[in-house]
């Protein structure tokens, strides 16, 4: 399935015809943080001679294409609270084509700079989130599609209109490759889960419960097929390990063996590290925030934690209030952020100056700026479509590809 619509560019002309930013250091010249002021298309074009295949991770929350303005003001950072003599953060007002394509041509770049094994999470409104989808499986390729995700953000709503509450938005997650970085994050087992999960007891106290020995599929040749103190694997199955392994766990007390002469493996609560994290997250946004739309640190850093390592090049072309900055930072990250609102860089700004320091840590960042902001240098012209008349839609057709 391929998205098509009017004025859509080839990939070609997208990275040959986008011209790139003129930057100037206004502080920080030699640090390994950048935090850029300007427009991200013609910054991501400049990042290409330094960064290309060089980040291991990219977290983006674009615009939501809301057609609507975002406010900031002294008092109230607030789409829902705000005065008519606040400023306009940032405004969220191309729609339909227009934005998939606005966005299309940064996925273009970000997928040049990313690492062979970097990943990169789109962060979007669940109104616009299916279009997208097709875009990212255009881009990065829809076996490199690894989740979609539920991201719950606030509690529930009461407000009067002929739908249901909404209380979340998705993640898009794809990788650059088939093998990405990957540490398996699990989340902590809640008491309910305690109770639920691990009902046995042992003698010296320890909560436990059982996982059977076997698994699906039979194996032709191998030990696991083999018999084990006269047992052999149900037909269909084969031991999880081979019989050497399983009679060593059994000498140490690690297999509990039913009434019938089942054998079984225990796994002990103070064991395990939690539980495998499943596609439905609750990290809600902050309540009184420090820019519009800023996202929950701890969101952050469960993405960073789990897709990147120490020292790892993290970016996000959004940046707006640096949450994702402000994760890599605190986990030991190298970053670059991007953000063409002059309130999106006064709150990094900020936000890392309050970052506590001491004698041997030190919050250190360049900070650019653009200083011609000209994105293309001539007009670009659209490929052909699937579907053309004098009244093409607004929005996109499909064609499967």
């Amino acid at each position: 399935m391929i998205i098509t619509y009017e004025n859509k560019k080839s990939e070609e002309d997208i990275l040959t015809l986008t011209a790139s930013a003129k930057l100037k250091t206004v502080f920080g010249g030699k640090a390994g943080n950048k935090l850029v002021h300007g427009d991200n298309l013609p910054v991501l074009k400049t990042l290409l001679d330094r960064y290309a295949g060089k980040v291991d991770l990219v977290y983006i929350d674009p615009p939501f294409s809301t057609n609507g303005h975002f406010k900031i003001g002294d008092e109230r950072v607030s789409t829902i609270s705000s005065s008519n003599d606040d400023d306009i953060a940032y405004s969220d007002t191309l729609v339909g084509a227009v934005f998939l394509e606005f966005l299309r041509e940064r996925l273009i770049f970000l997928r040049k700079l990313l690492s062979e094994n970097g990943s990169i999470y789109l962060h979007i409104d669940y109104k616009i989130g299916h279009y997208v989808k097709l875009i990212m499986d255009e881009v990065f390729g829809r076996k490199n599609f690894r989740n979609d995700i539920t991201r719950i953000k606030c509690n529930p709503k009461n407000f009067h209109r002929r739908a249901y509450g909404n209380v979340k938005d998705m993640i898009l997650f794809y990788s650059k490759s088939e093998n990405p970085t990957w540490n398996d994050p699990r989340a902590p087992f809640t008491k309910e889960d305690e109770v639920r999960l691990f009902k046995k007891i042992s003698k010296d106290g320890r909560m436990y419960t059982t996982i059977p020995l076997h698994a699906p599929g039979e194996t032709a040749n191998g030990n696991t097929g083999k018999e084990w103190k006269g047992i052999k694997p149900p037909k269909g199955r084969h031991w999880r390990s081979a019989p050497a392994l399983l009679e060593e766990w059994d000498k140490q007390g690690l297999i509990e063996w039913s009434v019938n002469g089942v054998p079984r493996k225990k796994i002990f609560l103070d064991e395990k590290d939690g539980k495998k994290m499943q596609d439905i997250w609750e990290f809600k946004d902050p309540q009184y925030p420090n820019y519009p739309t800023e996202k929950n640190l701890d969101l952050l850093k469960f993405i960073l934690k789990a897709s990147s390592n120490e020292g790892d090049l993290v970016l996000d072309c959004f940046c707006g209030s640096g949450t994702t900055l402000l994760a890599a930072q605190e986990l030991n990250r190298t970053w670059i952020g991007i953000d063409h609102s002059d309130h999106a860089i006064k709150t990094v700004k900020k936000r890392m100056g309050s970052i506590p320091t001491s004698l041997f840590s030190k919050v250190e960042f360049e900070l650019l700026k653009q200083i011609e902001k000209k994105v293309v240098t001539k007009k670009i012209q659209p490929q052909s479509h699937f579907f053309e008349s004098a009244n093409t839609p607004a929005f996109p057709v499909f064609r499967r590809g």
